[in-house]
């Protein structure tokens, strides 16, 4: 049976050195010039394999293996920045420590690179799906989708398939994703400047302000540097779905000025506090999360997006209802709404029967606040790569994936494709 692992780990380490983070446009490349060139190194791989490629216009790519029904496996190359607090280069692309080190080794260049080799090992097996098989690979999962919607105004979209861009051992549901921004209009403010955040669905680990004084020793009694005329708070990153895993840099500095402006103390209880209950919303997917994860202030305002992922059954309009109740103007700045499927369904269980066979471990399926682009499918659900107990790594300084992990998706997904299109 061919085994790919050694070229899997130098292909993630390559598509790794590509700052495949959101940039400036051109006609060419639409979601900036490192998220083209990943793409194009995709591509240009899976041809290399021998497999039939398709480059939509830079913003979405296509591996096509087989003849019949189409089924999707829907991938990403696009990152979200490096952000601060790395120990190691974000896009370097190394081995170390029996770890691949770099900003999208598991968010999702290492599972998309393992899926491309997967296929691969059938294709050299000679086996023949009866299914077309779509790798399908975006470049503006973290910041839109405008990669899938492209590709569904020129394309055709599969109904089936799944992403490896999620858990193990396999979603079932994945919560309503909201992104609000709020404006409070801000009198007086204390401070000529404030801002922080790098992106809506990550927790802020860097938030600095000029204040209009500086009171050295309170400045210290809350956990803030003072550099020069700024004063500046930090954190810990983590994904917005799951912000109690992060430290969030926008408090400790609000709390700072809180004591000056009462706006400030109510930002504090309606977005940390929590004080209309958004989080008691909850469901068998889990209780809404609320993680305020870019601020700004203009014109006399300050403008903050949240990060709100919802329970599968519960209706958006219920958030809206709660969030009606700050009593500030918002815009929805993007919304996706939840996916449910019944754990008992075909896909489901054929998922999770590969992973119990792979693993040796009895499992569930679960639901998560992620969202992944299976709710792009009408039958879609997520399928690794992470697993129970992994350290959290994704949207977090000093991403990895583990060698060992690389071996078992090339083993998992194998098996999987085989499965889903004989």
């Amino acid at each position: 049976m061919p085994n790919y692992f050694h070229e899997a780990v130098e292909s993630i380490c390559e598509s790794l050195r590509f700052d495949s983070s959101l940039a400036r446009h051109s006609a060419k490349m639409p979601f900036g010039k490192g998220a083209y060139d990943c793409l194009c190194h995709f591509l240009s791989l899976a041809e290399k394999l021998g497999f039939e490629t398709y480059n939509y216009d830079g913003y979405v790519g296509e591996v096509v293996f087989g003849q019949g029904e189409p089924f999707a496996i829907l991938c990403h190359l696009d990152v979200v920045p490096a952000g601060d607090g790395w120990t190691k280069a974000p896009f370097d692309g190394v081995v170390e420590d029996g770890k691949i080190w770099g900003r999208g080794a598991m968010d999702d260049k290492g599972p998309a690179v393992c899926v491309l080799y997967a296929m691969k090992a059938l294709k050299d097996r000679g086996f023949t799906p009866h299914k077309k098989i779509k790798l399908i690979v975006g470049c503006n999962e973290e910041s839109g989708w405008g990669c899938i919607e492209y590709y569904k105004r020129i394309a055709t979209l599969p109904e089936n398939g799944f992403s490896p861009d999620a858990n193990f051992p396999v979603i079932y549901a994945e919560k309503g994703i909201l992104h609000v921004r709020l404006h409070y209009p801000l009198e007086n403010a204390p401070f000529f400047y404030l801002e922080g955040g790098t992106s809506a669905n990550m927790v802020c680990d860097t938030c600095e302000a000029t204040p209009r004084s500086l009171g050295t020793k309170r400045i210290r009694a809350y956990g803030l540097e003072i550099k020069g005329k700024k004063v500046i708070s930090h954190g810990k990153s983590a994904h917005g779905s799951t912000p109690e895993k992060g430290v969030n840099a926008i408090r400790p500095i609000l709390e700072y000025f809180s004591a000056r402006n009462e706006t400030i103390r109510d930002i504090i209880a309606d977005l940390f506090d929590d004080r209309y209950g958004l989080t008691d919303l909850e469901d068998e997917t889990g209780k809404l999360t609320l993680s305020p994860d870019l601020i700004k202030y203009r014109k006399g305002e300050l403008q903050i997006v949240c990060d709100i992922r919802y329970p599968a059954t519960v209706s958006v309009d219920k958030v809206i209802e709660k969030l009606a109740l700050f009593g500030v103007k918002y815009e929805t700045v993007h919304h996706q709404p939840p996916l449910y499927h019944a754990k008992d369904s075909e896909l489901v269980q054929t998922l999770l029967s590969v992973y119990e066979k792979c693993t040796g471990r009895k499992a569930e399926p679960m639901a998560i606040g992620g969202g992944t682009y299976a709710r792009a499918l009408k039958n879609g659900v997520g399928f690794g790569p992470e697993m129970e107990g992994d350290e959290a790594v994704i949207h977090q300084p000093d991403e990895y994936i583990t060698l060992e992990r690389v071996q078992l998706l090339l083993d998992i997904y194998e098996k999987a494709i085989e499965q889903l299109t004989k």
